[in-house]
């Protein structure tokens, strides 16, 4: 017995020196197999690589007592065929499945609840870590999900996330990460599953509108009444008396029957046009109390598109660059509003100079009927401010304009520190330059706006109150 002890010790060293010679055999023996399992998404677990300190200890045993040479071999030879019996028990991608389910629209800042599904198809119990592909702009609480899946066993996991950007998002796969029985391997699998969540502005400021409008205090946002010149003969409906209102629309059986003193509202010209050229070039990707100026113009254009819709206007809406991004022609009713969210929720500022005959253009070519024209911009440059002028004063001509002008907090700014004079000196000639604009805008017979974005909403609203009033389309 010790005769066979002996012989396979020296057979042993003989192989060891053998190797000793081709140290690159070694490294070939050991690395090709990693790197055809690892091919497949396959690589060692922790497991293993404890399991490794093992036969590494009595390797280094052997320098204080070479009888050990043949308990190394051995443990080595069992971890490694422990090893390659477990990398036939790792599953197959086929043996898994998943299935996202969520709803297709979500609000923006709002959370969103999504789940998924996953079914092992597999013939044994299965150790899962799952993760699923939630985009960057998507807050969320837990991320990985741990769990035991039996045979023919579906698992559900329900979650929320909070979009912290609009638009439209791809959710692609599920990344799932499955042990093998020994636990000496560990697989990475991708599962497809593409969905697609539409991000949309919050809108609640359109139920507050409508609560405010209901109660008649809408100067809580800003909203003033404006005193129409002249008056519509269309009865609309009868409302307790305030103290802008004028006493000859005061309905004197109304009031002796409620005892308290009722008005009359008359309705204004209804069927008129408003349509919306948002521009999303390069100044505008501007930002203003954490959003972009693009974010501040659509808010406060879905604002008056609500407002105008329900007064039985009809409400278009051109976003452009470099070029036209979307169009939505001019249409009435409430059910509009949708056509409007779906057209403008995906609509960014882009790093490109704005192309303003590429939009008059062809709002030129869809849109004859006369409409007050919005232009939503901003501008801080003189070729950008001449094109805005010729164009506006072109359109006049068929259409009613309005300007506005979006400020920048820097410039604005800049203008009043006094750190550093010359810096101050170059904003103030920025704004006196913006100012000559504005007024020429004005001497052209264009209604003009010159707001901070984060506060558009209400003067734009009043400027559209104030043109029904005067019966100016």
């Amino acid at each position: 017995m010790d005769e066979n002890l002996e012989q396979l010790q020296l057979q042993a060293q003989e192989n060891l020196e053998i190797l000793q010679m081709f140290p690159w055999l070694t490294l070939v023996i050991f690395t090709l197999p990693l790197i055809f399992v690892a091919r497949k998404k396959v690589y060692p677990s922790l497991f293993y690589v404890l399991c490794l300190f093992v036969p590494t200890l009595a390797t280094i045993g052997i320098i204080y007592s070479p009888d050990l040479l043949l308990l190394a071999i051995i443990v080595d030879l069992v971890i490694f065929i422990a090893a390659g019996i477990d990398l036939f028990t790792i599953p197959s991608v086929r043996s898994l499945s998943a299935e996202r389910i969520h709803q297709k629209v979500a609000s923006l800042a709002k959370p969103a609840g999504i789940s998924f599904h996953i079914t092992n198809h597999g013939r044994r119990s299965l150790k899962l870590i799952m993760i699923d592909d939630i985009p960057e702009e998507f807050e969320t609480g837990t991320v990985k999900y741990s769990s035991s899946i039996a045979p023919d066993e579906t698992l559900e996991f329900d979650y929320s996330v909070t979009p912290s950007q609009r638009g439209k998002f791809s959710m692609r796969c599920v990344h799932v990460r499955v042990r093998s029985s020994f636990g000496f391997w560990i697989r990475h699998i991708t599962l497809p599953v593409k969905t697609e969540l539409h991000v949309y502005p919050d809108l609640k400021q359109l139920s507050h509108y409508a609560l405010l409008a209901r109660t008649n205090r809408l100067a809580l946002l800003g909203v003033r009444r404006t005193r129409k010149v002249g008056q519509d003969n269309e009865f609309e409906r009868l409302r307790e008396y305030t103290r802008d209102d004028h006493y000859k629309n005061i309905n004197w059986r109304s009031s002796a029957r409620h005892n308290k003193l009722i008005v009359q509202d008359y309705q204004t010209s209804q069927s008129q046009r408003i349509i919306f050229l948002v521009d999303c070039g390069r100044m505008m990707t501007n930002e203003s109390s954490g959003m972009s100026f693009v974010d501040h113009a659509l808010n406060s254009a879905l604002m008056l598109s609500h407002v105008a819709l329900s007064q039985g206007d009809s409400v278009g809406l051109i976003c452009f660059s470099d070029k036209v991004h979307c169009f939505v022609p001019p249409r009435s009713g409430t059910s509009h509003m949708n056509q409007l969210l779906h057209a403008s929720f995906n609509q960014f500022p882009k790093m490109v100079e704005s192309r303003y005959d590429e939009a008059f253009l062809y709002l030129a070519n869809r849109c004859n009927k006369r409409a007050m024209v919005v232009l939503i911009t901003n501008v801080v440059d003189e070729v950008n401010s001449q094109q805005v002028v010729r164009y506006m004063q072109t359109v006049s001509k068929r259409h009613l304009p309005v300007s506005v002008m979006m400020r920048d907090h820097e410039i604005f700014a800049e203008a009043e520190q006094t750190d550093s004079l010359y810096n101050a000196a170059a904003a103030a000639q920025i704004l006196n330059w913006r100012h000559d604009v504005l007024n020429t805008l004005s001497h052209q017979g264009v209604f003009s706006l010159d707001v901070m974005p984060e506060d558009l909403t209400a003067p734009l609203i009043n400027q559209y109150l104030e043109i029904k009033a005067r019966h100016l389309l």
